[in-house]
Parts: structure tokens; sequence; C-alpha cells
């Protein structure tokens, strides 16, 4: 593709310069460190831009080329393992020439790659064996590079002034590049060697491989990404060479995480297969912080703190593990904005929208190092601690917490409500900073019918359901901290809200909620999925929830695959589009909790099974970012979007909430409970289990089998206090 994607806002692109050759890219992360390879775990040019080893917003390794005997080996196999611990690639040599013979025929050579990512270096192991009959003989070569490129840079910014690189340098087996930023940090990747090459010319090093019919050898390279902030060079800490050492310190710390979760088992092994490589999904994005767990939004795009999605992460994934909500609350506490600050979008008690760390950030040519452009964290994570305290019982985090409560609340109606009208608007105050700042963010997301762009300020339809539903759990965490009479407030001022809404969004032509209410108070009458977060929030009427789970749930709304964002016949509908057409999972997700809220079970299920089917079809059966909205064609798989993000958290975290509506399920600590409302099981999934479903100190393991009629509920094991309840 040759045009520029929209993907954020109009001054920062994700450009799309090419088709991909290959949209199957392997990508593995831990910490601040993710990397993006091709499919034969190299970072080669033609591909896709965003190949390399990134930390911290910036890449360390934009080059590494394997070749032999000046040939990139043959492709055998690729994938990374179920738990995304580690890549694994098979390769073969190309047939070998000499003097117009073949010295080493195709298929000789057997080159296992191996790669895994811990603690700022990625371990990259190669084992050769010769297969053939006769000794073998020839050179192979590694091109390494590192650009130091900002990641807005690969996402298509383009600067003026970039700071200064260093000489490469070979020291004791080490190969150095470094960069020194216009922030004066000093950015190195330092790659050691094992064994010492033969050669090094510019960037490349070069071996003599030399194997007996049936011999192997084996070389290992450990990347290091290294930040010199106060450290001298010598003090620099390199990173321990032993491969099996750093892959069982990576399981050991995988397996204590796993430890403490539910096992979900289910007839249906392909679901099995999506909703692990999800939890696999989970596991890779969720970064430790000093402030606990906290999941990463995308690779390679969003790796970083995000507000919005954080939180909405953690929703999806609250009934799995709720320590996931617990960091998020404590990160977004603890960054809470406590000023007012024009370049940031920041006031007192707004909530986080994005972090960075890179050298556009630290200068400002972005202004994203700690920024605040987003309407709806502030309310949500108010949701959040409700949600987390209906789960946990945990009064005494949501007491540490409290005083932030009340600043999020304190913003929504003095600084949210721009005019006074009773609505959450947002109208940006950096020139820089986001145009839209709903979770449809770019910046041609919010329309007329007619097509034209809405005029801000801008009350978007589903933010007055995130407020309603901020009020009402804040209305249920008040007594607990002896704040009765501020719960009762807070519930009477959500009940005028939820009728204000109904009065000013619905309309009856549409048969949904409107999209937005522009500056002037004119509703955007325009068909979208935005409709369907008032039925995740509880603020659509009961009267009017039906017609919004049905239109959602058919043509022009429904693709077969998923909901649309934007229903076809719109004027901005487009299918290939960022916002206005597309199918995304979160979206979805919490449509199907909203309908399944209201009762509508069967429209939750269907909305799962279009997920579930996609899933087949997709690399390593993980939902992207986003995909096309297109309309199901028989036998044909669904549309890619060029540049989404895979992994992308809440995508990956959707399946839980999807499973979550269908059964009806809530857990309840402070009452010990386990409660399925109308449980309901579509046909390709005749049973699920779930063991070790912790509730307060104890845990049942279950088993939901499907009959005609019904979903029998059976307690496989119970441990300590649990009341598991079947409610119809």
């Amino acid at each position: 593709m040759t045009d520029e994607l929209i993907h954020v806002h109009d001054q920062f692109y994700i450009v799309s310069t090419s088709a991909r050759l290959d949209d199957r890219t392997r990508v593995l992360k831990h910490g601040d460190t993710f990397a993006v390879f091709d499919r034969s775990g190299d970072i080669e040019a033609p591909g896709p831009p965003e190949l390399g080893i990134y930390h911290q917003d910036t890449r360390f390794l934009s080059r590494l080329m394997l070749r032999l005997a000046n040939k990139r080996p043959l492709l055998l196999s690729s994938t990374v393992k179920e738990d995304n611990a580690l890549l694994t690639v098979d390769l073969t040599n190309l047939d070998v020439p000499h003097n117009d013979e073949v010295v080493v025929p195709r298929g000789t050579l057997h080159i296992f790659r191996s790669k895994l990512l811990w603690d700022a270096a990625c371990y990259d192991r190669l084992r050769v064996h010769n297969y053939g009959r006769a000794n073998v003989d020839l050179l192979f070569e590694i091109e390494f590079d590192a650009d130091f490129v900002d990641l807005f840079e690969v996402r298509g910014v383009t600067r003026a002034k970039r700071g200064r690189r260093f000489p490469i340098e070979l020291n004791d087996g080490v190969l150095e590049f470094g960069y020194e930023g216009l922030d004066r940090q000093v950015r190195r990747t330092s790659i050691r060697l094992d064994p010492l090459p033969v050669g090094l010319f510019d960037n490349r090093i070069h071996y003599r491989l030399e194997l007996p019919p049936g011999g192997y050898a084996t070389y290992q390279f450990a990347i290091q990404c290294e930040l010199d902030e106060s450290r001298s060079r010598s003090t620099i800490v390199r990173p321990v060479l032993i491969y099996e050492d750093v892959a069982g310190v990576a399981a050991a710390a995988l397996r204590a995480v796993t430890s403490a979760e539910p096992e979900i088992f289910t007839a249906n092994e392909q679901f099995n297969d999506w909703i692990n490589r999800s939890i696999a999904d989970l596991h890779m994005m969720r970064t430790e912080t000093e402030y606990g767990p906290y999941p990463y939004a995308g690779v390679p795009w969003f790796s970083t703190v995000f507000g919005r999605d954080g939180i909405i992460s953690a929703l999806e994934c609250l009934w799995f593990d709720s320590n996931i909500a617990r960091g998020v609350l404590s990160y977004l506490a603890a960054t809470q904005a406590e000023k007012e600050n024009a370049e940031q979008d920041a006031q007192p008690g707004k909530i986080l929208h994005e972090r960075r760390g890179g050298e556009m950030a630290h200068l400002g040519e972005v202004p994203f190092g700690r920024y605040y452009g987003s309407v709806d964290a502030t309310p949500l994570f108010v949701m959040l601690a409700g949600a987390y305290h209906e789960r946990t019982g945990d009064d005494q985090f949501i007491e540490s917490i409290w005083p932030n409560i009340e600043r999020a609340l304190l913003w929504i109606d003095k600084f949210g409500d721009l005019d006074g009208d009773g609505f959450a608007e947002y109208s940006r105050r950096s020139p820089r900073g986001l145009v839209n700042q709903g979770w449809k963010d770019s910046q041609d997301a919010i329309f007329y019918e007619d097509g034209e762009l809405a005029e801000p300020p801008i009350a978007l339809s589903e933010v007055q359901g995130y407020v309603y539903a901020a009020k009402c759990a804040a209305a249920t965490l008040a007594p607990t901290l002896g704040k009765k009479n501020f719960g009762d407030q807070l519930a009477d001022e959500a009940e005028q809200l939820r009728r204000q809404f109904e009065e000013k969004f619905w309309c009856d032509r549409l048969g949904v909620y409107g999209l937005a209410l522009d500056g002037r108070k004119n509703l955007c009458r325009v068909r979208t999925s935005n409709a369907g977060h008032c039925l995740f929030t509880g603020i659509a009427s009961e009267e009017r929830a039906g017609r919004i789970a049905s239109a959602l749930t058919e043509e022009p709304f429904f693709s077969g695959w998923g909901v649309r964002t934007v229903a076809a016949g719109e004027a901005r509908y487009n299918p290939m589009s960022y916002h206005n057409g597309s199918i995304w999972p979160h979206d979805n997700a919490l449509i199907a909790a909203g309908c399944a809220r209201y009762g509508f079970k069967r429209e939750a299920a269907n909305i799962l099974a279009g997920l579930f089917e996609s899933s087949l079809f997709f690399d390593l059966h993980r939902l992207p970012e986003l995909f096309c909205g297109f309309p199901r064609r028989p036998g044909e798989s669904p549309t890619l979007y060029p540049v989404a993000c895979s992994p992308q958290t809440w995508a990956s975290c959707a399946v839980f909430p999807l499973l979550q509506a269908c059964l009806g399920l809530a857990i309840r600590d402070h009452h010990h409970e386990v409660v399925f409302r109308s449980p309901y099981l579509p046909q390709f999934l005749p049973e699920v289990q779930i063991n070790r479903l912790r509730v307060g100190r104890g845990s049942v393991d279950l088993t939901l089998t499907r009959h005609e009629t019904d979903v029998a509920v059976d307690v496989v094991r119970r441990k300590g206090e649990v009341n598991v309840l079947v409610l119809k």
C-alpha cells in the first residue's frame, strides 16, 4: 500500500509504505522490551517496517540477517510456543555450488533457531546439524545493525535532527553499537558472541562451519539493550550467555503466574487453542511495574501503559485474574494528574491516557511522555474500582485509593462537563494532542449523518454510560467507607444522568442511541457500535435494550464475523477503515456483555461464535487489534487490517467476557459466591470446565454441560467456603 493510514490522529500516522510480503511476523515480549521478527527469525528488508528489537520505545536492533554460503536459508517451519515464551524456527540450506558442482545439496543441513527475551536481552541460539554423508566446510555470516530510531519514527514521523551514532566495536567477544540521543541519553546494543567469530567486516560477523557427517555445532548470541544514564561502561552488567539458564528462569517465572490462575478446558479443541493463546498473550503483555502488574496495550505500536486499554483489559479478565485490576488501579492512581497542563491535556483528577519513554517523548517532540488526552479513562477507572471490590471484597485497597476515586469523580463533574449541561465531553487543549478522545480516537471517527466531521466539544454516547456506571459503582463503595450520604447523592446523580441521556441520545429512526452530541448539542444520528457500550454500562433503558441488541447482531451491523464499529450504509462507512466499519474484538466483547446484562444470551452467543470462527483463520489463533468489516463470504477468511497490533491485549482478553456473558458468571468474594445467571452455551461448546476458580481463600472446580433446554452446573471439587448459585 502507498497511502497513509490514520491510526492515532492527524499528526502521528502509522504509515503503511508497501504491501506486506508476509504478514505472519513473530512477536516476543518481556517487560519493557519486545521484538518483531520475520518467520525466519530475521530482521530484514524487504519486510514489515516494524521488524526489530525495541526497548522503551527505541529500536535497539534494526537488522539481523543470517546467510549460509551467501544465501538465505530455506524456511521449513516457524512458530511461537503456545505459552509465548519461545520462538522456534527450522531452516535448511539451499544448494551450495562450487565450480559448477553442488558440493552441499539442498536439505543437507538442519538449522534449528530458538529465541527468547528476558530482562532487556534477546537470547538467540543456532544449532546446525549435518545430515549428509560428506564433510561440510563453508562460511556463514550474520549481519547486525542498530539504528536507534524512536518508535514514532518507525510509525512515520519525520524528525528534523537526530543524535550521533558511535563507531561499531568488537571487544572481548562483544559487538557493540552506540547512539547518543538529543536527550543526552546514551543507548547501546551489546551483542555477546559465543564462539568468537573468525572475522568481522563492518557489521557482519563470519563463522567457518566445519562438520563431519552427523556432526553439529552450536552458536549463541545475547543481544542486550542498555541505557547509559548514570553508569559508566565499565559497570554495565553483560547478559548471561547460558541459554538454558535463562530459559529456566523464564519458565519458572511463568509457572509462578499460571499456578495462581484458573484452568479452562472445553469440549472444543479449537476453542481451547483460542483461549490458550489468549491467556498466553495476557501473560506476555502483563508487565511488572513498581505498582504491580500492568497489561501493556499492544505490539508493536502500543507496548506501553495506556489508561483506557489497561482498564478495559483488567475488566475483561477480572473474573480470571483480579491481580491485574489491582495493578492497573495502583498505577493509574499513582499517575493521576494533580494540576492543569494544557500541553498534556492534564487536569486535576484526570486519569492517564498514555505514557512513553523514548527520545522523542523526552524532548517533547511528541506530547506523550505523560499524556492525559482521553475523556473515558477517568470514569472507567472508577468503574474498575467498583468491579474489583465486588470481585475481591478488598476493603483495605479500596480505602487506600478512595482519595483518587473522589478526585476522579470531581474531575468528571468539574472538568469533564465543559458547559455544565450534565454530560461529559471533550475538546483538546493541546494543539498536538488527540483530536478525538474516546476509544475511537482517529480524526475522522466522529461525524454527522451526512459524513461531515462533528464540531467539538463532543459528548460521546458511551462515555455517558461510563460516567453513569462510575457513579453507580462509587455509590456502592461509599457506604463501606462510612460515606452513605455521599453514596446516596451519587446514586441520585446517576439516575438523573440516565433520564437525561434517554431524552437527548435516543434516536427512534435509527433504533439505537446516536453516536454523540456536538458542541451545539446536535445529535450525530449515526449507527455505531458505541450504542453497545450503553448496554454494557447499564445506562440503556430496559424498553430499548432489545432493539439495540437485535440491531447490533444483524446486518448492517453484524458482518458474520463480528459487530462493525459503524453500520454498513452510513456516510463514512468503510470496512477497511480504522474506526468506521472495521471489527474490534474488545468492542464486540463489551457489546456481548451488554447483551447478556439485559438477558439477551443468544445475541451474546452469536457474537462469541463469530469471533471464535474468525480466530480459526488468524495466525496462532490470535485475534488482532482489529480486522476489516467486509461481509462474511462462504469459504473465505476474514480480511486483515494492514497495520493492526498483534497481540493487542484487549483483543486477546475478549474471550473472557464473551464466555462470562454466555455463562452469566459473577464472583462475589465478600459473599463467598460464584453465581451463574441463566447460563447458556452455544452448540459448538457442549461442555466447559473451570478448575481452580478462586473465591476469597477458597476455590472450586466446575463443569458446565449443555443440554437441550438448559445448562447443568456441577461442582467437581470445593476447597474452603464457596457457594455456587445457579439463577434463572
